[in-house]
């Protein structure tokens, strides 16, 4: 008999603004660490086949306990980093008219992103992020848009 503890999914926990960065990752990041779980959490969001809740934090998710800029308290790659993860945390959670710690089902969010997010709207969500200029994100959004099902 098989320990149900260690069959059960791990809990899809992530921040506000990984919502969106989900959409656009193609396997860059922080550390071999990092790339390793955000494409486990993208795999999954990806899989159309499997719907499952997602708690929304603004602060540290799932991938941020693998980053090598993860802090005791804080994001610390650089002396404002924790302040601006924490605002685009904020301005999607807003955007999508979420609650932080609030838990929603998979296909929910991607509803929500397909219908509130145009690729434009991350010049403001995601102001000053170092992963924007590369326009993965934007790429991303545009593609979940063309898949719309609503």
């Amino acid at each position: 008999m098989s320990n149900p503890v260690t069959n059960r999914e791990e809990k899809v926990i992530l921040r506000g603004h990984h919502l969106l960065c989900v959409h656009g990752f193609k396997g860059m990041g922080y550390s071999p660490e990092f790339v390793a779980k955000m494409t486990d959490v993208v795999s999954k969001i990806r899989d159309d086949g499997q719907d499952f809740p997602i708690q929304v934090v603004q602060g540290f998710d799932m991938t941020c306990m693998v980053c090598p800029n993860k802090g005791p308290e804080k994001c610390e790659a650089n002396g404002d980093s924790e302040a601006h993860v924490q605002t685009m945390d904020g301005n999607v959670i807003r955007h999508l008219s979420l609650e932080a710690g609030g838990e929603y089902l998979k296909s929910d969010l991607i509803a929500l992103t397909q219908q509130k997010v145009v690729p434009d709207d991350l010049d403001h969500l995601c102001e000053g992020c170092s992963w924007l200029p590369m326009g993965v994100c934007k790429e991303g959004i545009a593609l979940l848009k063309e898949k719309r099902s609503f």
